[in-house]
């Protein structure tokens, strides 16, 4: 067994025991380099799991230095995460205020799936809104921001950086997998929103709405996929996945979940995924809905965790100095070879689907182009 090798299992490990809360023995590994532990969890947005993970050690004395370490770097993540759960609240209290209603989405939401949300890594703020509440929410949002993002037309989505903390609305969940794909989530998201399918997140006395599980589960999967196939991805939208199934298994529409992902042409994706889940985080398998025990399914999986430890959380490891480049031409360039090698990975789990989503991004990335974007 390799170095690295040894120290990806020690750290995969220490994930399982943090996402639940079960005991973990690493005795068994020699030379454990707790530096390269946490260069890893900082790559995949999971230091505070790894604390949590630290914590079921059970036949190992590990140095107090290296707990405070850790220690340190959650505390750091915990109070940011305060922080900004105060932010969540009083923006969605002035958005409303505003005559602008929206569902926020991934982030802080599925952040209470966890038994320690506050030790989640934090991101942006994420809303979900119709047509007219995007429209209203921009205009909002662009009085009291203090820098405004381009808009992108084909996802419609709007960021802009308020207090330090970027907040994005989105008018739509797409994922740029395929057409058909995203044709179905405007679909479910504008059921969502008309028919006020939701569940309620109490953040500091203000009533959250996030989407309804049977929901939230396609947004969150196919945003994996959207990052896995087009930037990259981290371990740790895998765990946030992970912890929803987890904990809303015995609420899910499972007859409806496998419909939409049939219709969406994702089983098999998900079927990866799942065994990724289940055979490397620990997900007991009788909650991770669609798992079959198989080889192959297992074999692409180690493939689909092998990328996500190249990449990093969305795309961490990545030299993306191109994108600084004031050629346009030479930053569509660069990408395009980026997802094209991407691609060619690719094709050893998905053979099919990636080629056809590689030319889906190559006539939205041309389109774009064109428009002089």
């Amino acid at each position: 067994m390799t170095t690295e090798i040894r120290q990806h299992r020690i750290f995969l490990n220490l994930i399982n025991a943090g996402l639940w809360g079960k005991e973990v023995c690493l005795s068994q590994y020699r030379d454990i380099d707790y530096s390269y532990v946490m260069r890893l969890a900082e790559e995949q947005s999971v230091v505070g799991l790894v604390t949590s993970g630290l914590e079921c050690v059970k036949d190992v004395k590990i140095q107090q230095e290296i707990i405070l370490q850790f220690i340190g770097q959650t505390l750091q993540i915990e109070q940011r995460n305060t922080v900004m759960n105060a932010f969540v609240a009083e923006l969605t209290e002035n958005l409303r205020k505003a005559d602008v209603h929206a569902l926020l989405v991934k982030g802080q939401g599925i952040a209470q799936c966890y038994e320690k949300p506050l030790w989640r890594a934090c991101g942006d703020v994420d809303f979900l809104l119709d047509e007219e509440n995007y429209e209203r929410g921009k205009i909002y949002l662009s009085g009291i921001a203090q820098e405004v993002h381009e808009e992108n037309d084909f996802d419609k989505h709007f960021s802009a950086i308020i207090d330090g903390w970027d907040v994005e609305l989105h008018g739509s969940m797409r994922s740029m997998l395929r057409k058909g794909t995203d044709d179905l989530i405007d679909r479910i998201q504008d059921e969502a929103i008309s028919l006020k399918r939701h569940r309620v997140w109490n953040n500091n006395e203000t009533n959250i709405l996030l989407p309804c599980v049977d929901d939230d589960v396609i947004f969150v999967f196919t945003h994996i996929l959207k990052h896995f196939f087009h930037y990259g991805i981290g371990l740790r939208q895998v765990c946030d996945w992970c912890r929803l199934l987890y904990v809303y298994h015995d609420d899910m529409d499972m007859g409806l979940l496998e419909r939409r992902l049939k219709d969406m042409r994702l089983m098999s994706e998900w079927q990866v995924f799942g065994s990724l889940a289940v055979n490397r985080l620990g997900m007991p398998k009788d909650l991770m809905p669609f798992y079959e025990e198989s080889r192959s399914l297992k074999r692409k999986a180690d493939n689909v965790l092998s990328f996500i430890f190249e990449t990093g959380n969305f795309g961490h490891n990545r030299d993306n100095s191109r994108n600084n480049s004031s050629n346009a031409v030479m930053q569509k360039i660069g990408s395009l070879w980026q997802h094209t090698l991407d691609s060619m990975k690719q094709t050893l789990i998905f053979p099919v689907d990636s080629i056809r989503i590689w030319g889906r991004m190559f006539y939205l990335g041309l389109k774009d182009a064109l428009r002089g974007k």
